[in-house]
């Protein structure tokens, strides 16, 4: 189909002799054998027939030709009155102006929240657990109680030494007094060696005395063990045991608490930045956020806590650790996070876009719309650059306007039109021809109209297929009615 609306396409002769190659291939040999040695009326019916076809090839060849050539022929003028406005008008182009501003001057890098501290709490004692006395996901404080194990047989052992203790301590009443005797009477009536015995049986019970004592303090603080209580501050994770278990010191432990008020974020940065960092440090303490990961959204600000002792040689990066106050806990423990380093703030700098600079043979430069709408190329100097914004040190004012898109034909001294941001987009936007201008006007009540049709065109397309359907029925009850005249 593509050659033969080619072929149409061309000079009348060329759509004639197509036409007829067509008609030539479609009449065998035994077609104008026949025609030609046929009787005389079927000749003249087919020749009628023969020319019928041809002029009506001829005619809608013609007018397929004139189609195409009307057609071709303005896309052509369209496209050559398009091209010569492009390669001689003014080139259009975006452009901005260069603005004053501070800029931080940021080191990002990727980090992992930690908390400052995590203990498992264990028992110390052997026992029944009699009560679990916190909530999953509490805050507690130090001090308080977590839960309570059956102290019955470390409060015997508690009576037995505390007994243990009265008993000595009578014996040593005892023998304190005998000692004392054994002094008034002296050497008339007993030896001198009795009297160091009593002496050393004295101190010996004595000793015996503070060894009860300590046996008090030892069984004293077993039975203290078997009430645990939070070592820190911080929030309490998920259970690991429960009530009625038998609990030993040697078990995993009872419950997590990880301290997440302050917490910390440990992140790395290339081992490059680490002579600014240190210098940054001197005199002043350096801030730091954490940020979402997906977004610039700022999680929480900080300071920098801890540099690192060493680089780590395998990946040639140097680990820091900043402190955030996590007041609305944001961070949590094990959260992977985006980090950020304030270095510094360059004051009062020209900034213009990123996508403005350009880089030439001889360094980067940007083009400055100038009087009479036309660009000049001018050098510059970039001090600090991002994706999108870029501090110029050097040769670019702040009333200056530079071109940020549209550098396809641009040189210098070229003459241009000059669009805002915005408007470039708003112009590069396709208008909606009016089929789609047409079905964009359409209610949405129409397109939710598949389940329920309301009134209307959507409705009667039914109804007339059936009335098709029906005049084709009828054709086929009139064709079998009518009862072919058979002959004698």
């Amino acid at each position: 189909m593509i050659a033969q609306g080619k072929a149409l396409a061309g000079s009348p002769a060329t759509a004639f002799a197509f036409t007829m190659r067509f008609c030539l291939r479609r009449r065998t040999k035994a077609h104008l054998h026949r025609l030609i040695w046929g009787s005389a009326r079927h000749r003249i019916r087919k020749v009628k027939k023969l020319f019928k076809s041809l002029f009506a090839i001829l005619i809608i060849g013609a007018l397929t030709a004139a189609a195409v050539h009307v057609t071709t022929g303005g896309e052509e003028r369209h496209r050559g009155r398009r091209g010569w406005t492009r390669a001689h008008g003014p080139v259009p182009v975006v452009a901005t102006q260069a603005h004053i501003a501070d800029v931080p001057v940021w080191l990002e890098g990727v980090g992992t929240a930690k908390a400052r501290n995590t203990v498992t709490v264990r028992p110390q004692v052997d026992g029944k657990i009699l009560s679990i006395d916190f909530k999953e996901g509490q805050d507690v404080k130090r001090g308080d109680v977590l839960a309570q194990i059956d102290p019955a047989t470390y409060q015997a052992q508690l009576d037995q030494a505390v007994a243990k203790k009265a008993l000595d301590e009578a014996l040593l009443n005892n023998t304190k007094r005998d000692l004392e005797r054994f002094r008034k009477v002296g050497t008339l009536a007993i030896s001198q060696q009795q009297i160091d015995t009593q002496q050393a049986l004295v101190k010996q019970q004595e000793a015996q005395i503070k060894s009860d004592e300590a046996a008090i303090e030892n069984a004293r603080a077993i039975l203290g063990y078997t009430t645990i209580v939070a070592p820190i501050d911080g929030r309490t994770g998920l259970r690991l045991v429960d009530v009625g278990n038998l609990v030993r010191a040697s078990d995993a432990g009872i419950v997590v608490i990880t301290e997440v008020r302050p917490i910390s974020v440990l992140f790395a940065l290339p081992q490059q930045d680490l002579p600014q960092i240190n210098k940054a440090r001197a005199g002043r303490v350096l801030d730091v956020e954490a940020l979402e990961t997906d977004s610039d959204a700022v999680l929480d600000q900080g300071t920098l806590q801890v540099i690192d002792n060493q680089v780590d040689q395998a990946t040639g990066t140097i680990r820091l650790k900043a402190d955030f106050p996590n007041k609305d806990l944001q961070l949590w423990p094990g959260q992977f996070v985006n980090v950020r380093l304030l270095l510094k703030t360059l004051k009062d700098v020209v900034v213009v876009p990123t996508a403005a600079v350009q880089r030439g043979p001889d360094g980067t430069f940007v083009y400055v719309v100038g009087d009479g709408n036309k660009v000049s190329v001018r050098p510059v100097k970039v001090a600090q650059q991002d994706d999108t914004e870029s501090v110029i040190s050097d040769g670019l004012g702040a009333a200056d306007v530079v071109v940020t898109a549209g550098f396809a034909r641009l040189k210098d001294g070229a003459e241009v039109t000059v669009s805002a941001p915005g408007e470039e987009k708003s112009r590069s936007a396709p208008k909606a021809s009016a089929p789609q201008a047409a079905a964009a006007k359409v209610p949405t009540s129409e397109t939710a109209s598949i389940s329920a049709p309301p009134r209307g065109s959507s409705a009667v397309r039914p109804e007339g297929r059936r009335k098709r359907g029906e005049r084709h029925k009828r054709g086929r009850r009139r064709g079998a009615d009518v009862v072919p005249a058979v002959g004698p």
